[in-house]
């Protein structure tokens, strides 16, 4: 089963101006220890793309398959236990809740998912571990550095072993050598652990660590292809070829 299906989903919104397809009949297949980057210019739809698989808006028609199951169909209770336990979410401003620590800060997925609380906190500690983050266990986010709360933002989405990680931009607000820490560390859970990624970038930089690079243009998928043999600036130029 994989892990991620889009079948001819369609996306529009209501404007005062009218009408606005952000997804025109949007197919892919996102395939287990799959690391997808998802380029296009603004407005062709990348963070759309990201709020269908997350559950987080519907599509107007086609459908949305996680872990093969249909989130069209779900109530939003089901949808938001669903989430909880099958997608990991890494959003640009990091998203830690400042008055919880590290330990904690990951460890909620699982507390709300009602795991005991023992259970959950060595499920966390492990987690921080294995992102060489245990000297920040107890620290809240004011005492970290970007690079470091981003690290924990990652150690929360996969807690749960999610089907799929998605990353809005995850590194955004960061410089550049933290960026590369950052990319590193998903190509390294992808290559090393088969974490399924479908990562949302705009810079080739940061796209060329994933596996293929997915690009949207005017709300149509236009072309997908291999990082393979690549490097930033042979991404760049293509990718500047195809949305011209």
């Amino acid at each position: 089963m994989n892990p991620l299906v889009l079948e001819q989903v369609t996306k529009i919104f209501h404007t005062g101006h009218g009408r606005v397809t952000a997804l025109d009949n949007i197919s892919l297949t996102v395939e287990r220890g799959d690391f997808l980057a998802v380029m296009g210019p603004s407005g062709s739809g990348k963070s759309t793309l990201l709020h269908l698989v997350a559950g987080l808006t519907s599509p107007d028609s086609g459908r949305v398959l996680v872990n093969g199951q249909d989130l069209g169909r779900m109530s939003d209770r089901a949808l938001t236990r669903f989430r909880r336990q099958n997608v990991g979410l890494v959003f640009q401003t990091f998203n830690l809740i400042p008055t919880l620590t590290a330990l904690e800060n990951v460890a909620l997925p699982l507390r709300l998912g009602a795991v005991r609380p023992n259970g959950t906190l060595r499920t966390a500690r492990r987690a921080l571990e294995r992102l060489n983050l245990s000297h920040r266990t107890d620290h809240r986010p004011d005492a970290m550095s970007g690079g470091e709360q981003q690290r924990v933002a990652i150690a929360r989405a996969l807690i749960a072993d999610p089907a799929v990680v998605l990353a809005d931009e995850p590194t955004g607000n960061l410089d550049s050598a933290n960026s590369r820490t950052i990319c590193q560390l998903l190509r390294e859970l992808n290559k090393v652990e088969g974490a399924t990624i479908l990562m949302v970038t705009h810079e080739p930089s940061v796209a060329i660590y994933a596996k293929q690079v997915v690009l949207l243009r005017d709300g149509q998928l236009v072309d997908i292809f291999d990082t393979t043999g690549l490097d930033a600036a042979e991404l760049a130029e293509r990718y500047q070829a195809t949305i011209r």
